[in-house]
C-alpha cells in the first residue's frame, strides 16, 4: 500500500494530534515526523519552524468552533453560544491555552470568531468601541477560565513523565491546602460545604455563572441603568 502524500494540513493535523497528547512541551519535529512515518527533514520542507507549527494548528481548532446564526438568534443566546464554543474548544486542546503566552498567533480561524464577536455585541446594541470593549471581556473571561483545567493538564502530564503518582501528589497537595485553610474563618467555614468539592466537580457550573453574570452586567448598560458615569 503507498504511503499517504505528506501534505502541510496533513502535518498540522498530526500535530494537533501530538499537541493534545504531548502539550507543548512535546512538540518538536523529530516526534512528529516518526508520527507521521516520515523524516523530519521532510516535515521541515513544508513548515519551517515550531512557532509556524502552532500558528497553523491553533488557527484549525479555532475553526472547530461552531458560530451561532445571530439572524435568527437574539444576541444573548448568541453570545452564550459564541463563548461556550470557544471555551469548549479550550477544554479540548488546552495547549492553545499556554500557546497565547509564548507564541503570537493570529488567522483567519481566530479572526472568523473573533469578527462575529463584534457583531454579536453590535447587535445587541452597542456602539462599536464599546462593542469592543464587550468582545474583549468575555474573550478574556473564558480564557481565564479556561487556564486552571490548563494547568492542571499540564502539571500531570509533567508529574507523569517524573515517574511519580500526579495523583496522590495532587491529593497531599490539596490535603496541605486543606490545613492552611483553616485559619482562615471564611475558607474554613467552607471546608465543611459542598463549595469546597463543587468546583472541581462542576467546573462548567462556575463558567455559566461568571458568564451569565457578564452578560446581566452588558444588559444594564444596554438598559442605561449601569451606565458608566462621563468623563
Amino acid at each position: 500500500m503507498p504511503r499517504e502524500t505528506l501534505t502541510a494540513d496533513r502535518i498540522v493535523r498530526a500535530a494537533i494530534e501530538l499537541l493534545d497528547d504531548e502539550g507543548l512541551d512535546g512538540l518538536n519535529m523529530r516526534s512528529l515526523a516518526k508520527r507521521l512515518g516520515s523524516a523530519a527533514t521532510a516535515v521541515y520542507w513544508h513548515i519551517k519552524t515550531k512557532d509556524d507549527l502552532v500558528r497553523l494548528a491553533s488557527d484549525v481548532i479555532w475553526g472547530e468552533v461552531e458560530l451561532p446564526d445571530l439572524d435568527g438568534t437574539d444576541w444573548r443566546a448568541a453570545a452564550t453560544a459564541h463563548a461556550r464554543g470557544m471555551h469548549a474548544m479550550l477544554t479540548r486542546h488546552p495547549w492553545l491555552v499556554q500557546a497565547f503566552g509564548s507564541h503570537l498567533l493570529y488567522g483567519p480561524g481566530q479572526a472568523r470568531y473573533n469578527d462575529l464577536g463584534l457583531a454579536i455585541y453590535e447587535e445587541a446594541g452597542f456602539a462599536a468601541d464599546d462593542a469592543d470593549r464587550a468582545a474583549a471581556a468575555v474573550f478574556t473571561f473564558v480564557l481565564g477560565n479556561a487556564l486552571g483545567p490548563a494547568a492542571q493538564v499540564s502539571l500531570n502530564r509533567g508529574l507523569s513523565k517524573d515517574g511519580a503518582d500526579a495523583g496522590q501528589l495532587t491529593a497531599d497537595a490539596m490535603t496541605r491546602a486543606t490545613e492552611i485553610a483553616k485559619q482562615f474563618p471564611r475558607l474554613r467555614e467552607r471546608l465543611d460545604t459542598t463549595a469546597a468539592t463543587e468546583y472541581v466537580a462542576a467546573p462548567d457550573r462556575t463558567f455559566e455563572f461568571g458568564l451569565q453574570s457578564l452578560l446581566d452586567g452588558f444588559e444594564t448598560r444596554l438598559t442605561g441603568e449601569g451606565a458608566a458615569p462621563q468623563q
